[in-house]
């Protein structure tokens, strides 16, 4: 039995000069109807219709009133035309300066961009290349075609976890609130439309007391990042802190003790109330493994490390960095 609905798909053909040729006749006998004519030349009624367009021309008739009408050799030496002028694109060849680019950045020892944010950035400053999209290039990674691979990419070889949000059955009444709640933050800081709200948290590498950690803050409207290398930590910018979220650790205690700040405390065991901050975290991992020391670490590398979270081109900001935008608000 055979099927009608064959799982096959149709393959696209160019119109011939005599499709062309019949085109013209039932025009010219009255058949304006792009379906009726579809039907008897046997193709989409699209295509007689892009067809109709491509192949006509001005005329004036005897009154000199300007016209359309199709004919079918001037269609055809269109179509020749158009032949002639499409060839086989070399991909690595039309993108060239994309790729030049893309080898140097990620070739770059401090660099946390993705390739969406590099997209992103290239199109922004170089709008008269060519540039391939995110999946194109992921694709040409994959296949070995640039001299860049999956290892130079370290957001890629993270693995995506999807992890439920846990309550504890309300907020884990066992642990100590150490200050003012989450709950308790004004509007502005929830909405993001006032900068110099931040988030702040510990990073570790070996997770004991004798083991340097970082303190990270993260200004919640641009993104941008702070970090200063524990115990070196002193004050530094208080103008800048109208509020910092901290996470509801024992290592925060001491933090209501600030002046000129508002501080606040996320619920316990709730990291995604801290997001903005946890992310920037997720990113310094590059350059922070967990499980090792962070005793050789300089200031000088988490400086270098900083700035280059800092001067992503991200999304989230339409491709701009949070260095630029954070200057908006704090020229020096």
């Amino acid at each position: 039995m055979t099927n009608s609905n064959s799982s096959i798909s149709k393959h696209y053909h160019q119109l011939n000069s005599e499709q062309r040729g019949q085109i013209q006749a039932l025009l010219d006998s009255g058949i304006t109807s792009c379906t009726a004519i579809a039907q008897e030349v046997g193709c989409h009624k699209s295509t007689i219709s892009r067809e109709i367009r491509r192949g006509s021309v001005l005329q004036r008739d005897s009154s000199y009133v300007l016209y359309e009408h199709y004919y079918a050799d001037t269609a055809q030496i269109y179509h020749e035309k158009r032949r002639r002028n499409c060839y086989k694109r070399n991909p690595l060849q039309h993108y060239a300066v994309f790729f030049r680019m893309l080898s140097r950045r990620f070739k770059a020892k401090f660099d946390a961009t993705s390739i969406d944010e590099f997209v992103g950035e290239f199109h922004r400053i170089m709008p008269n290349y060519p540039c391939p999209s995110t999946p194109t290039v992921y694709r040409y990674i994959d296949q070995g075609l640039l001299d860049i691979s999956n290892i130079d990419l370290p957001m890629k070889l993270k693995r995506r976890r999807n992890k439920r949000h846990h309550s504890h059955g309300g907020h884990a009444p066992h642990k100590k609130n150490l200050g003012n709640s989450i709950e308790q933050r004004p509007k502005e800081v929830e909405n993001r439309k006032v900068p110099l709200h931040w988030e702040g948290d510990l990073v570790k590498g070996v997770r004991r007391k004798n083991q340097p950690a970082l303190m990270t803050l993260t200004e919640r409207t641009t993104r941008f990042e702070v970090v200063i290398k524990i115990p070196d930590y002193r004050a530094r910018h208080p103008n800048w802190f109208k509020s910092i979220t901290f996470d509801n650790g024992s290592e925060f205690a001491d933090m209501t003790k600030i002046k000129g700040c508002q501080i606040y405390f996320a619920h316990p065991y709730s990291p995604w109330e801290r997001g903005t901050n946890e992310n920037c975290n997720g990113l310094l991992r590059q350059f922070f493994p967990k499980g090792k020391s962070m005793k050789d670490k300089s200031a000088a590398y988490v400086q270098q490390a900083t700035d280059a979270i800092n001067r992503k081109h991200r999304r989230i900001l339409q491709y701009h960095t949070a260095e630029e935008l954070f200057k908006q608000y704090v020229p020096s």
